[in-house]
């Protein structure tokens, strides 16, 4: 019956309108949603870069670049597939944060975080919610599109548009393009695929209790579990150092405080948490930590070994020859948490490289290569 309808709108000129999820994709890489209409949604979470942003910007590409052109942003921009199986943010029933969206969880559910970028003046930098949607107003398959979707009375205001804009470009994201479980592991797991020697050392300390990943990056201890996103989805705060370089170049100075800066939450014991990311993708998303700081997947690995070890090494961050840094919130580092497990050696470390490395979408495996 949809079949007869579409193909009787096309014999008499009529163009169907877009489903939520087709006119979400459109809305989310269209360049004209921003004030300089040059960058859209796409531009910084880049499909063919499991959807982060791998423009340098002169930082390494710790952190993008805004509409204006010349603005860097103060985060990483975050991977965004798999984020439709992150949960709203809450209290677990330990009391603790969870969930949430952007890295401080200041956004509930997805549709308010797929509201903001608009109107952040740095990233689209529209100046309020009318102008977003006089923009969208100007393409009428949009108009089309939204009206057939959310009624005819969809502009009656601009939130209720704005809403609607917000509502299309999550079920976009929320589509199976974004989360395909096809990973080099989850073939291991369904038995069309062997690990490599490496690979399955990289796993077995990964889900060991030798070393401590598993306290943040498993929600799922058991070694066979299917769907696993890797991440607890609760905050921490690791001691991050600061991206100094990112600090040269931008106009801040003042140090990211993370959680506290969520409007629901005022305990400053959450300063300078952030929320675990899921593992996902990590080796073709890098650079890595919330600011970027680190540019190689195995000197993230290997920053853990400072609550551990006090040799020189173990003090010394690879990439720079010189010392980790001291933490942007020193106060509320989980000192006790890092201090867990037993020391991550090189070799250790290559390993769950390794088995990190099996997380890639089967589509972004040829990028490991690079």
């Amino acid at each position: 019956m949809v079949l007869i309808l579409l193909q009787t709108a096309v014999c008499l000129g009529e163009t169907p309108a877009l489903d939520k999820q087709a006119l979400g994709q459109a809305l989310f890489f269209d360049n004209n949603l921003s004030l300089t209409r040059k960058q859209s949604c796409g531009t910084c979470h880049e499909p063919g870069r499991a959807f982060t942003d791998s423009r340098d910007n002169g930082v390494s590409g710790a952190v993008s670049l805004g509409d204006d052109g010349h603005s860097l942003g103060n985060r990483n921009a975050p991977m965004i597939t798999y984020a439709s199986h992150v949960p709203e943010f809450h209290k677990n029933e330990n009391g603790e944060y969870s969930g949430g969206f952007f890295m401080d969880g200041r956004a509930v559910t997805m549709e308010v975080q797929a509201r903001e970028p608009f109107l952040n003046p740095i990233e689209m930098a529209m100046p309020d919610t009318a102008a977003v949607v006089a923009r969208v107003r100007e393409n009428p398959s949009y108009v089309n599109a939204l009206q057939a979707n959310f009624g005819t009375n969809v502009f009656s205001s601009d939130e209720q548009a704005f809403n609607a804009i917000a509502t299309s470009i999550v079920a976009f994201e929320r589509s199976g393009r974004f989360s395909t479980f096809d990973s080099r592991y989850d073939r291991y797991l369904r038995g069309d695929y062997t690990l490599t020697a490496e690979e399955e050392i990289g796993r077995m300390l990964f889900f060991s209790q030798l070393v401590n990943c598993h306290s943040c990056h498993l929600s799922d201890l058991r070694e066979t579990a299917s769907g696993e996103l890797f991440t607890n989805h609760k905050y921490n705060n690791i001691g991050i150092p600061e991206n100094q370089a990112l600090r040269e170049k931008s106009a801040r100075s003042e140090p990211d405080i993370g959680l506290l800066a969520n409007p629901r939450v005022n305990d400053r014991s959450q300063q300078g948490k952030f929320r675990v990311p899921s593992l996902r993708n990590v080796a073709v998303t890098g650079p890595y930590m919330h600011n970027g700081v680190f540019e190689e997947l195995e000197t993230a690995i290997l920053f853990y070994d400072k609550y551990l070890l006090s040799t020189a090494s173990s003090q010394t961050n690879p990439e720079t020859g010189t010392g980790w840094g001291q933490p942007e919130t020193a106060e509320n580092v989980e000192v006790t948490l890092l201090r867990g497990g037993q020391p991550i050696t090189p070799q250790r470390a290559s390993a769950l490289a390794a088995f990190l490395r099996t997380l890639t979408d089967q589509r972004y495996e040829a990028l490991l290569e690079e």
